[in-house]
């Protein structure tokens, strides 16, 4: 399955209790690594939203950020807990006596105090249950999203393949035409220099220069390229990894094909191969 590893996806829930909003960001990463930002109250579901994340994604560097707003008359009713607070000025008291130090309590000292504002607990088990599912619909649509994106990949990839295909095929008519070139060069040298020369050695060095240039072998794993990329794009499973194998089998080709190249329009052909070996690799980056 072709699918992109850049992608956005937001999935809101709005209910009695308040209102959350879960944003999920993907970018290009050899491997998965997820990043979870959530509210204190809701910190309890990371575990459980991981493994969620875990069973859809193989690949990328996600962003899930979760923000939650508790209605305002949802707010629990802070108290103060007076019976601490005497104690808390009576040992205040003690201390300065004994220390002859007088000093004024901080009422804010005295807040912070464990025990001194007592917050009841508020029922979050609804808030977690609409956590959960609108977190599904994000990864759903993120999901979604880097199917669309992989679509698109898809489609640059045999694109540029079906033009190397072109380059591949031309180069395959013209060898004869630039075998007798080089033969045709080679009596023209020989000519100029107008001397006698042994015609069975001269068809040895021939055949010795045309096994140096022949690049039929690197045209077949070309064409084997080809065939292994097709396979590929129909896989169900995260393929990016196979294709950025295959770029650089590609590559590898290519310039061996501009090594072994004894005229221009092969050194083109290369050259342009290995252009869009480029392109294809730059994008194959961004694959699941």
């Amino acid at each position: 399955m072709t699918r992109s590893m850049t992608a956005f996806s937001r999935s809101s829930e709005e209910q009695s209790w308040g209102s959350l909003v879960w944003e999920l960001r993907s970018v290009n990463h050899r491997y998965l690594d997820a990043v979870f930002k959530l509210p204190e109250e809701l910190r309890s579901i990371e575990n459980e939203v991981r493994m969620r994340l875990n069973r859809e994604l193989k690949r990328g560097k996600v962003e899930c950020n979760l923000r939650f707003n508790l209605a305002q008359h949802q707010q629990p009713e802070i108290r103060v807990n007076e019976l601490a607070v005497d104690e808390i000025l009576h040992a205040c008291q003690v201390i300065n006596k004994k220390s002859h130090q007088p000093s004024e309590m901080n009422v804010f000292d005295v807040l912070k105090w464990p025990g001194v504002l007592e917050v009841p607990e508020t029922d979050l088990q609804p808030v977690v249950d609409a956590a959960l599912l609108s977190f599904d619909r994000a990864i759903e649509g993120l999901c979604e999203s880097r199917q669309g994106e992989g679509r698109r990949l898809k489609q640059m990839i045999e694109e540029r393949c079906a033009a190397m295909q072109q380059i591949v095929s031309s180069e395959r008519k013209r060898r004869p035409q630039i075998l007798e070139q080089t033969r045709q060069k080679m009596l023209k040298k020989i000519a100029e220099l107008n001397v006698d020369y042994d015609k069975d050695r001269f068809e040895q060095e021939l055949v010795y220069m045309i096994q140096k240039m022949d690049v039929d072998e690197e045209l077949d794993r070309i064409d084997s390229h080809f065939v292994e990329i097709e396979n590929i794009l129909k896989s169900n499973e995260p393929v990016g990894r196979r294709l950025d194998f295959i770029m650089q089998e590609f590559n590898r080709e290519a310039n061996t094909l501009g090594s072994k190249s004894t005229d221009i329009t092969t050194t083109q052909a290369s050259v342009e191969l290995k252009v869009l070996i480029e392109q294809m690799r730059e994008q194959v980056q961004n694959i699941e």
